[in-house]
């Protein structure tokens, strides 16, 4: 280990030494660039958060094995990072570009009845809808429910009629 050129280049044969000391850089590397990407990169699971996930995790590993040499993985995880933080920030100031990257949420059900033709767009089926409804409410019982969205990150939002009654008085 006296030449610590394996720390940066391709090497095909590490030790487990050599790659304990890879991994522990690129732990400390992911963790600045998780940072400057920001907390809704990884907490919403939207689709920009998911591709740079997907993104680092895949070209990180290079890095870490031994499979391609750091700095040029270090140099473009950086710039993926920084695109990201970039397009968020033209998302936040533009709805239309949020639009496109993103996503609208789907209407699912509304006024008592499944709007068929949406649940195909979401891919979701009743039972997906009723099994959101049992997590959210804790009952199976439709009579409650006002409206159902599968919301831009994926997940299905419930709206009770009582909930939408409470904000309409304030």
């Amino acid at each position: 280990m006296d030449d610590l050129s394996f720390l940066w280049e391709k090497n095909d044969h590490l030790t487990t030494s050599q790659m304990v000391c890879r991994g522990a850089i690129i732990f400390f590397v992911a963790l600045v660039l998780i940072r400057i990407s920001g907390r809704r990169s990884f907490g919403m699971g939207t689709p920009l958060g998911n591709i740079i996930a997907l993104l680092l995790g895949s070209i990180l590993s290079r890095a870490a094995t031994g499979v391609s040499p750091m700095m040029p993985i270090v140099v473009t995880c950086t710039v993926l990072v920084v695109l990201h933080r970039s397009m968020a920030s033209v998302m936040v100031h533009n709805e239309r570009i949020s639009r496109l990257v993103e996503g609208s949420r789907i209407l699912l059900y509304e006024k008592g009845a499944f709007i068929e033709r949406n649940m195909v767009r979401a891919l979701v089926c009743k039972d997906d809808i009723i099994q959101a409804v049992r997590q959210l409410l804790h009952t199976e019982v439709m009579d409650d429910v006002d409206t159902v969205h599968m919301e831009r990150n994926g997940k299905i939002s419930v709206v009770t009629k009582t909930a939408k009654s409470d904000t309409a008085d304030r």
